[in-house]
């Protein structure tokens, strides 16, 4: 049960002053200008992690080449890595393949209608099945992200979500993931469950911010029981490391080539990615850095050094000759690149920005 929630006059005001916010203020998206729900799918899987801005040229360039759920169904994993690219978290792109073929070969092309359908496919979960049927096909279900979840709690007056449970003043201080989800139901608009749901993620990237809520210009401030930020548990603090690779190129038939590693098949992380080859690490005499580049990847912020060596000198000899290849850099764009490979060529000049 939950111990704070919404009178029914309550609820209206809240969707009424949020809706027409929504109606003023909303952000002019590619993937807001449709109901289609494979569009609405790919755009969800893309902002998943994802800051808006960097999703935006990567969604525009999928849609080109992937326009519909049969194209993505009949492409190949190389050029699927390739579009994805520079947005990380490559088992979200590989998980868009598997449920595309999963549409294509077992539904007949048709995504399904219903949130509980939705969530049957591979990679689909409750949030991303719900913002799909919500927008695209108007069934009433609220989606929970971490936006979201933080406006709530705002609103609630409760700390994190999960967190263990205390009391102050005789009230609750924390919510249960399940008292969330049916917290957020309870104030869904049935009328317009799309753009309710699309307006509190807005409101939370927008407005509702983890630090520093900007509360004077929210539209739902006169219910929250907070009013600027809520109490959070301290995050571990992302590890450091180094990492060497080294920079080969040479002209060959009047075309410019860099030699690159292909991570194999087994790799427990992005298999079958295309990189810089890793380089054994600096010794006496040895030219000074190329590039260095910082660059951040599961919790760990890594410092690259980058220096240009000479064909393979100084590369590890468990580098088989299969996994090198000199790469023509014309064709760099098709590779299916590791985040920072892309990063570093941006930086060389042999890539252009998405």
């Amino acid at each position: 049960m939950i111990e704070f929630s919404f009178s029914s006059a309550q609820a209206r005001a809240f969707r009424k002053s949020l809706l027409d916010w929504f109606d003023v203020h909303k952000r002019d998206l590619p993937w807001r200008r449709t109901r289609d729900p494979y569009a609405i799918w790919v755009s969800e899987i893309m902002l998943q992690q994802t800051r808006v801005a960097a999703v935006l040229d990567h969604y525009a360039n999928w849609m080109r080449r992937f326009p519909t759920v049969k194209a993505l169904a009949e492409a190949s994993e190389e050029e699927i890595l390739a579009a994805w690219s520079g947005l990380g978290y490559y088992r979200r792109a590989r998980f868009l393949h598997k449920g595309a073929k999963a549409v294509v070969e077992e539904l007949d092309g048709a995504l399904p209608r219903t949130a509980g359908e939705l969530s049957k496919l591979p990679g689909i979960g409750v949030y991303t099945s719900a913002a799909i049927a919500s927008i695209a096909f108007g069934e009433p279900v609220a989606v929970v992200d971490g936006n979201v979840e933080r406006v709530l709690l705002r609103q609630s007056g409760a700390g994190e979500v999960g967190a263990s449970v205390g009391r102050s003043g005789g009230h609750r201080v924390s919510l249960s993931a399940k008292e969330m989800q049916a917290l957020a139901l309870s104030l869904l608009e049935p009328s317009r469950p799309g753009d309710y749901n699309q307006a509190m993620m807005e409101l939370g990237a927008t407005v509702c911010l983890p630090k520093n809520p900007l509360c004077l210009q929210c539209p739902v401030q006169a219910s929250c029981r907070t009013r600027g930020e809520h109490p959070t548990g301290r995050r571990k603090a992302g590890v450091r490391a180094e990492s060497h690779y080294g920079l080969a190129r040479r002209e060959r038939r009047g075309s410019g080539e860099v030699l690159l590693h292909q991570r194999p098949a087994s790799a427990s992380v992005m298999p079958g990615m295309w990189e810089l080859p890793q380089w054994e690490g600096p010794t006496e005499g040895d030219a000074m850095p190329r590039l260095t580049v910082r660059h951040a990847i599961m919790q760990t912020n890594y410092t690259a050094t980058i220096r240009e060596i000479a064909g393979s000198r100084g590369l590890p000899g468990s580098l088989k000759g299969d996994q090198v290849r000199w790469i023509k850099v014309a064709d760099l764009p098709s590779l299916p690149l590791t985040g920072l490979a892309r990063k570093i060529f941006i930086r060389l000049g042999l890539l252009n920005r998405p």
